[in-house]
């Protein structure tokens, strides 16, 4: 299986646009550019479609974890921040923080736990990261 993501980008860093698009077309030429990465701009960002597909991806890897262990969520919502950082010259992403709150019937906040944790080291995405992966699982009732 193979999927793209592509952007085409004109002009300079700082007064340059760029417009990225996803096989699907679920993104169709959606806007970025220096202001949405570094200021406040209008527009996306490589660390914000880098998050919202970390927690998608841990998002499904916990839902068949937790199958795996004859149990069904009700509902689960992760957020991933992803933490870009002066690196010398440049910048890297230093740093992914998962943060996901579950609603399970029949499971615990220890189980629960040990199950997120399988899915945050399983899920594809982290493995691609070599970031640091952290991550707060909370079961709500």
């Amino acid at each position: 299986m193979q999927k793209w993501g592509k952007a085409v980008w004109t002009g300079n860093i700082k007064e340059g646009q760029g417009l990225i698009s996803s096989q699907t077309g679920v993104l169709k030429d959606a806007p970025y550019g220096f202001a949405s990465r570094f200021e406040d701009g209008p527009g996306s960002n490589p660390e914000e479609l880098l998050g919202a597909a970390h927690a998608a991806c841990f998002t499904m890897a916990l839902s068949l974890m937790l199958g795996n262990n004859n149990l069904t969520a009700d509902r689960i919502e992760t957020r991933a921040d992803v933490t870009l950082a002066k690196d010398g010259e440049g910048f890297s992403i230093t740093k992914v923080h998962l943060t996901t709150k579950a609603k399970i019937p029949g499971t615990d906040q220890a189980k629960f736990a040990e199950i997120a944790k399988q899915a945050k080291e399983g899920c594809p995405v982290s493995k691609v990261l070599r970031a640091e992966i952290t991550l707060d699982a909370t079961l709500e009732a």
